[in-house]
């Protein structure tokens, strides 16, 4: 299945000149304002035609917006429980929402994975195998035991075959995972200690 570079490739060239001018970075602060955005802005105008009038979207609302943006080109587009994980990911006002700064971090995260999935799906079927997951996830910076590898592939793959989709979700929850980690993990040893409720809040709030 041939993926076409449509709306979702023109978007990151010119979202990709627009950081290059501006020189900063969109992170989208806990509680802050929604971005006001620009007309040139490539993004805003998806974002805007869905968010409420608080300047937010859910995950419903994400959908629509994803989906619209052409992000997952020929691919089929996220279903709504991706689009739940993508909110957990940087919803750090606990909110249940993304104002536009968090949006835009997200568009481009999930551009980047979809130049990974793109660049290992070599016959474009629209889909990854296990050896081909583990490549495209040491390609990312994942250090992870092939015991680790297998398990996330049983857990997002349909007869050994992992859609783009249950690709995007694996990444989503292994980046909020390993932040969660790695805040727990001051001195840098590769170990943690959790309390329960703490290691209960972290793994449900993704």
């Amino acid at each position: 299945m041939a993926v076409r570079r449509g709306r979702a490739s023109y978007i990151c060239s010119e979202l990709q000149a627009s950081q290059k001018k501006e020189k900063k970075k969109y992170g989208g602060a806990p509680g802050g304002p929604a971005f006001p955005g620009q007309p040139q802005d490539p993004l805003y105008g998806y974002f805007a035609a869905v968010a409420g009038q608080d300047g937010q979207i859910d995950a419903d609302e994400l959908q629509r917006c994803l989906t619209q943006s052409g992000i997952a080109g020929a691919y089929k587009p996220f279903n709504l429980e991706t689009c739940r994980l993508m909110i957990s990911m940087l919803d750090r006002d606990m909110s249940g929402t993304l104002g536009f700064n968090e949006f835009k971090e997200l568009w481009a995260v999930v551009n980047g994975w979809r130049q990974h999935f793109m660049s290992f799906d070599s016959d474009r079927s629209g889909t990854v195998d296990r050896q081909e997951l583990e490549k495209a996830l040491t390609n990312m910076g994942f250090r992870l035991s092939p015991q680790a590898v297998t398990a996330i592939t049983r857990r997002y793959s349909t007869r050994g075959k992992i859609t783009f989709d249950d690709y995007i979700a694996c990444c989503v929850k292994l980046r909020a995972l390993t932040e969660c980690f790695r805040r727990r993990d001051a001195s840098q040893q590769g170990f943690v200690n959790f309390q329960y409720d703490d290691f209960i809040q972290c793994v449900m709030s993704i």
